[in-house]
């Protein structure tokens, strides 16, 4: 009997390192909170990795498609649970996370003999402001954390995630359009899948932009956009990037 909470203790040790294997492979997902709305990013084969939730709410993440799929409807049906009950207004992220995904992901993480959930999230609830919008980082045990505005990103290893999360926070400062915004996670997605955060200093400007160019070949790149001034209720608008590279803006910006 007194060994058994070391054979707990080692079985959810294994049982972490087991998900992180199956996760690090996985194609970084990326939010930022920009002046005119939250910009949530992706790039992936085909399954889906940006999802609306509710009107102010919005999903990036990675990991198996069936279990995203999972946790995207219970947070759908979360959400559309308090607004009954409650009222539109009254969903939020705190209450989202903090009380529901949070403890259902926990929940079944520590349970042996379940499969745990194979994904990492990242959750925007679009504010009045930047200054007000709300960033949410689940991971696949269930813990979490939440920043006002900024940026958030899910990608591993932890020391990747991190690094290039101080990164894209001071670089997001200068960028002038949204069309710039974008450049700029895809640049940081490139960094975190091409393994070059490693590197001492951060490539330039120019490798950066050459190398997410020739790695977004093939790929399918999902762009979220949360607007926040809308002349409708729905304010979630799905992208397309050439779209939005098309915008005003000079796509050879001077960062460096």
């Amino acid at each position: 009997m007194t060994e058994e909470p070391y054979r707990w203790l080692e079985a959810m040790g294994n049982r972490r390192e087991y998900v992180r294997e199956q996760l690090k492979g996985g194609s970084p997902v990326l939010a930022a909170s920009l002046p005119e709305g939250i910009l949530l990013l992706g790039v992936g084969t085909g399954n889906t990795k940006v999802f609306e939730i509710h009107d102010r709410l919005a999903l990036a993440a990675l990991g198996h498609p069936a279990d995203l799929e999972r946790i995207r409807q219970a947070a759908i049906d979360a959400a559309h649970l308090e607004a009954f009950t409650r009222a539109p207004e009254d969903v939020s992220l705190r209450r989202l996370v903090g009380f529901g995904l949070s403890a259902q992901i926990k929940l079944q993480y520590e349970q042996l003999f379940t499969a745990p959930v194979l994904g990492e999230f990242v959750f925007a609830e679009l504010g009045a402001g930047p200054e007000s919008d709300l960033l949410f980082r689940l991971h696949f045990d269930g813990t979490f954390s939440a920043e006002s505005g900024g940026c958030a990103l899910a990608a591993f290893p932890a020391e990747a995630e991190n690094r290039i999360r101080d990164w894209l926070g001071t670089e997001l400062r200068n960028v002038p359009t949204r069309a710039a915004a974008v450049r700029l996670l895809l640049e940081a997605w490139w960094l975190l899948s091409s393994g070059s955060w490693e590197s001492s200093e951060i490539p330039a400007f120019a490798e950066r932009e050459a190398g997410w160019r020739g790695a977004i070949a093939g790929k399918t790149v999902e762009l979220g956009w949360l607007r926040r001034r809308a002349g409708r209720a729905v304010r979630y608008e799905p992208l397309s990037l050439e779209t939005v590279l098309a915008e005003t803006g000079d796509p050879n910006d001077s960062r460096s």
